[in-house]
């Protein structure tokens, strides 16, 4: 039998990105490995000094990249330097790191990777650790004065919680990762409180806090800033409306991301101190988008791509689309198996004309026939499909040019929209 000897550091140091990509999905036995420990002594085995930045924790079940998103366009506006780490990426791996709005070279990154697998010695880490430690390596060389780090999964044992965040932000709490995060909402409010330290101000999205994201709060003794009760928001004829702790804004165009989270990024921003005018702040609104939501990407017909994939996103979708003025709506939807789909697709059925269920070809990918029986009971027509490819082409056909079609269901369905569509992330139609 022959031993296959690993790869030598010198011959690291000539990879692309696409082979350190491939090295990490290969490099530890499991996708996802709860727990700070390994990923903690890498990190300190780095020695990166970012005490002098401000770091910004942002954990949620649904709104943190858009969140994150809105809170960076408002630092560049007020010419603050600024590093964003989010994820899952859409098309390309760079897009999970922006500093100053942009992405860095496939060679940053390389580099950054080799640091981290220097540092590691025989330590295993996951896909997303190993990225996340690269990330914090990139944000750290960066300099940037602000830190916007998008928790991956939960937050207590997340790896990007390593970091002491300045600013806490809970965007949303909903069942999803429920064989992870628990089962109940109170769990999951519990792992996202996970990211709270103690007297630094905790900014929370989600209008319906569980009760045990109170009672961490005061346990964790952070200083709590609440949606509904400490700032508010309102769209009405005359636009969006938001009023903070200590400022408001009125009459801004309605954001293009969903308003609760534009509503929590705006309390952060003035957590921050930032002093934005109104222009200004209309000036951030239009600016503020994100691949993959609500991504308008085709015009008579509209079509719009979102990610959404779990009840809470899907109904926030559905009051969206509500509030539009099309003649059909045509839903074209893939999504992964271990999600609740009847649930997923529940809040949609009010508001969709016509079904477009595909397969999704990916290794958790959900069979067609299982949307179809989510969404057979209604009067709705419902077609299926192989691929939501072929879903797509013939939506897109089909459909006149006051309709609406709305592709939805998992991040794989919106990249595989997008590669059929030749669009990079960030371009717009």
């Amino acid at each position: 039998m022959s031993h296959i000897s690993p790869p030598q550091v010198s011959e690291k140091e000539a990879w692309s990105l696409d082979q350190w990509l491939t090295y990490l999905e290969q490099v530890h036995p499991n996708n996802i490995e709860l727990g700070l420990e390994r990923v903690a002594e890498v990190f300190c085995n780095l020695q990166l000094d970012i005490s002098q930045q401000t770091v910004i924790s942002v954990a949620g079940t649904n709104g943190k990249g858009t969140t994150c998103a809105f809170i960076e366009q408002a630092l560049l506006t007020s010419k603050h330097s600024v590093a964003v780490f989010s994820s899952p990426h859409i098309l390309d791996y760079r897009e999970r790191l922006r500093v100053e709005g942009a992405m860095l070279t496939e060679k940053a990154h390389c580099q950054a990777f080799l640091k981290v697998d220097k540092a590691r010695g025989d330590t295993l880490l996951t896909y997303f650790e190993f990225g996340t430690l690269a990330a914090l390596q990139l944000m750290a060389d960066s300099k940037a004065d602000y830190l916007l780090l998008e928790v991956g999964l939960g937050g207590r044992l997340d790896a990007v919680n390593i970091v002491d965040a300045t600013i806490a932000v809970i965007t949303s709490i909903d069942l999803d990762h429920q064989d992870w995060l628990g089962d109940t909402k109170e769990l999951i409010a519990i792992e996202k409180a996970g990211i709270f330290r103690a007297n630094i101000p905790a900014v929370i999205g989600e209008p319906y806090p569980p009760t045990s994201l109170v009672d961490a709060a005061l346990s964790y003794q952070v200083k709590p800033l609440w949606q509904g009760n400490d700032y508010h928001y309102q769209i009405d004829a005359q636009g969006f409306h938001w009023q903070g702790v200590n400022r408001c804004y009125d009459h801004l165009p309605v954001p293009n991301i969903p308003v609760q989270n534009a509503s929590t990024a705006l309390q952060v921003i003035e957590v921050l101190g930032l002093r934005l005018d109104n222009k200004q702040m209309a000036h951030v609104i239009k600016q503020t988008s994100l691949p993959g939501r609500r991504q308008v990407i085709h015009i008579e017909p509209t079509v719009i791509l979102d990610v959404a994939h779990n009840p809470q996103a899907t109904s926030l979708l559905a009051f969206d689309i509500n509030n539009m003025n099309y003649k059909r709506v045509i839903a074209v939807v893939g999504m992964l198996a271990d999600k609740d789909i009847k649930a997923t697709l529940a809040p949609m059925l009010s508001v969709v004309s016509i079904w477009h269920c595909a397969t999704l070809d990916v290794p958790r990918g959900a069979q067609s026939s299982r949307l179809v029986s989510a969404v057979f009971s209604t009067k709705q027509k419902v077609l299926v499909y192989e691929s939501v490819e072929v879903a797509y082409k013939c939506a897109l056909e089909k459909a006149e040019k006051d309709d609406l079609v709305v592709v939805f269901g998992s991040f794989f369905t919106i990249t595989n929209i997008l590669k059929m569509a030749s669009l990079t992330p960030h371009e717009k139609v």
